[in-house]
């Protein structure tokens, strides 16, 4: 018996031996897979470039905004001789300052004003069996198809009935009304994530819908909100168009608007707007460097269902 047992044993210690080295062979073969590294190389030089191109033009306004006009214009491409950190300065207080808290008050208020009205129409789209729920549902989605360089007429006769005109209200509304369609189906997909057990076992507790909705889906859906608080951010922030037609008062003109004006009240100090621009583009640039982790979850997760 003993003899056998150990035929046996030699057998199946030669199969695992060819198994390993099966296994070995197919993962060297695989490692030496010329298109597989071919693949890789030209996707890491497409992001590489991709990566150059966009962030260049940035590094080009920030080193120019350390100079004069006069060695922008002879050397734009070399970096400053002397760095003038005064043009911050300069920037800041020939008005840059007003204009940016302008932007600040409108891009918050169209921010809060976008994300409470979205997630409240997406619990009651996902929560409540209505009636014509998926008409509803697709009016809030035939939003997306409207452009607002269309609209700019009876937008504007709309303004100027509501006592809205050069207010900041003016860009708030209308901000808000155009990103609340894509920040509704947003919000939407990740609430149809969350399991109905959570809310039958708060309404079993005595919780109201609107406990259900501020205690249970806002905290769960906090990389969706930030995703949306991004989107209208980016979006309020740059838009241009509507803040030379309603905004006329300077004191209420945001940054991009602002800056239009603030160019012809420095005589082209080039090094000056540059300045300026540096700091129209840095809180956008901090807002994504902070909530990037939410924003990309945010999309990976909002669009899983629909």
């Amino acid at each position: 018996m003993k003899p056998m047992e150990s035929h046996e044993d030699s057998q199946m210690v030669s199969q695992e031996g060819k198994v390993f080295k099966f296994l070995n062979t197919n993962l060297k073969n695989s490692k030496r897979k010329p298109g597989l590294s071919i693949t890789v190389g030209l996707i890491f030089l497409f992001l590489t470039l991709y990566f150059v191109t966009i962030a260049y033009p940035l590094f080009w306004m920030v080193v120019n905004s350390f100079k004069n006009t006069a060695e922008i214009f002879n050397d734009s491409w070399g970096l400053p001789k002397e760095w003038l950190f005064s043009n911050y300065t300069t920037a800041w207080e020939q008005g840059v300052s007003s204009y940016f808290v302008n932007s600040l008050i409108i891009t918050g208020g169209t921010c809060i004003l976008t994300v409470l009205i979205s997630a409240a129409c997406a619990f009651g789209l996902t929560r409540y069996q209505l009636k014509g729920g998926k008409f509803l549902l697709l009016f809030v989605s035939a939003g997306l198809m409207f452009s607002p360089q269309s609209s700019l007429i009876p937008l504007y006769e709309l303004v100027q009935k509501l006592g809205i005109f050069d207010t900041y209200w003016a860009l708030i509304l209308t901000f808000t009304a155009y990103r609340i369609p894509l920040t509704v189906l947003l919000i939407r997909s990740f609430f149809l994530s969350i399991p109905k057990e959570l809310e039958e076992s708060a309404y079993l507790d005595g919780a109201t819908s609107l406990d259900v909705f501020a205690r249970i889906f806002i905290p769960m859906s906090k990389p969706i909100m930030f995703t949306g608080v991004i989107l209208t951010a980016y979006y309020a922030w740059n838009e241009f168009l509507f803040s030379i037609l309603f905004i006329q008062t300077e004191e209420v003109k945001p940054i991009t608007s602002g800056l239009l004006v603030f160019k012809d009240a420095l005589n082209t100090n080039w090094g000056v707007l540059m300045a300026g621009l540096v700091i129209s583009a840095l809180p956008l640039i901090l807002i994504f460097i902070a909530m990037q982790k939410y924003f990309v979850r945010g999309l990976a997760e909002g669009s899983v269902k629909g």
